[in-house]
């Protein structure tokens, strides 16, 4: 099973969004706080390209953020990338 990775930060209604969407799906997913972490919050987005959180990651490649994960289930890609 590829492994799933979220960088989030408090407040975050698309972070809650994103973890509540993929706890229902039942996938298993570690989640990295960045909140109050400015340098790591930094170093993250420049690694990533990605200027915004939620930051997910399946086997380290970037997939975005909540509505590019909504996006990739809707177009029924999200479930086959997810069992690897």
């Amino acid at each position: 099973m590829p492994q799933v990775t979220m960088y989030k930060k408090v407040p975050c209604p698309f972070c809650d969004r994103a973890k509540n969407f993929l706890e229902n799906k039942g996938v298993k997913f570690e989640v990295i706080d960045l909140t109050g972490k400015d340098a790591e919050m930094q170093k993250i987005k420049q690694e990533t390209g990605w200027m915004t959180v939620p930051i997910i990651l399946v086997d380290g490649k970037l997939i975005g953020g909540y509505t590019d994960l909504k996006a990739l289930d809707e177009e029924g890609k999200l479930d086959a990338l997810l069992k690897g």
